[in-house]
């Protein structure tokens, strides 16, 4: 952990673009109640073959425009390089600094993966065409991509991404911290540099967290699955039980030098907002 000791800590929270103009109202809100506490920026996801890229960047426009820096994600797969390079273009003429690079999904029905097939060809790509104009994060994933064909594959996979132009990362969500320090570990070994923030999930809803898990293989330890069924349909009892865990996991983290926290917040500001008065955290800049 020690190359991470040597970054400031940084704190944003990401945001996933709504779908109804009810959505857009109280993402306003959400928006406005965790700009309080002055993040870093505020990142907005970006569907499987850019199924969302509208959205994304109306998204991206609004909380721009209200004041706060915000990183859009832009994911590669099933896309061509003058597409990508519109979106970028778009994006610098707006003033936007900073990108989240991601490989992506395949979107539904589609066969060929398009131009791009790994994430440190869009980062390599973004550099080649925008210089060092952006500041660019790149997905970790501290228990492994759940497609990876080993660890040590998964470690050089990230390696490419922070060759190819990354300037920092962040990680998928997880619950346990030693996941996280020895990743951190793996990665000093192999001379690999850079700000790895943590990726945090707020536990609300346990079906909902056990399908997000399985999907993008994050493991849920079996004493917090247990602890999570017990409860049943007592939202209150979950909700009360995760932000105990999560603040514990935060804690943890930043104890031994993770260099800030990303907030997965699913468009809400009450869970991450409780976590981090939990934490006793400032308003950060």
């Amino acid at each position: 952990m020690d190359s991470q000791q040597d970054y400031s800590q940084q704190f944003s929270f990401e945001f996933f673009p709504p779908k109804t103009p009810e959505g857009s109202e109280k993402l306003k809100q959400v928006r406005d109640q965790l700009g309080v506490l002055k993040p870093k920026y505020f990142s907005v996801t970006f569907g499987a073959g850019g199924s969302t890229q509208q959205g994304t960047f109306d998204t991206v426009m609004e909380i721009q425009q209200a004041g706060y820096d915000v990183a859009p994600h832009i994911s590669c797969i099933g896309s061509t390089r003058e597409n990508i390079r519109i979106i970028l273009q778009s994006y610098m003429k707006k003033g936007i600094k900073r990108i989240v690079a991601l490989r992506g999904d395949m979107p539904s029905g589609m066969q060929e993966a398009g131009e791009f097939r790994h994430a440190n060809e869009l980062v390599e790509f973004i550099r080649k065409e925008t210089a060092d104009h952006f500041h660019i994060e790149v997905a970790a994933y501290p228990e492994f991509h759940p497609q990876a064909a080993n660890a040590q594959k998964d470690l050089l996979n990230f390696k490419r991404k922070v060759e190819a132009g990354a300037s920092s990362a962040i990680t998928q969500y997880f619950f346990n911290p030693d996941a996280y320090f020895h990743f951190v570990d793996d990665c000093e070994q192999l001379g690999v540099n850079l700000p790895i923030v943590p990726g945090i999930m707020p536990i609300t809803n346990h079906s909902q967290l056990a399908r997000f898990s399985d999907m993008c293989g994050a493991e849920i330890p079996r004493w917090i699955r247990k602890r999570l069924e017990s409860y049943g349909d007592d939202k209150k009892a979950i909700r009360a039980f995760g932000e105990d865990v999560v603040t514990e996991l935060c804690h943890q983290l930043l104890e031994a030098g993770a260099p800030g926290l990303h907030f997965y917040t699913m468009n809400q500001a009450g869970p991450t907002q409780t976590i981090w008065n939990n934490l006793g955290l400032p308003a950060s800049e």
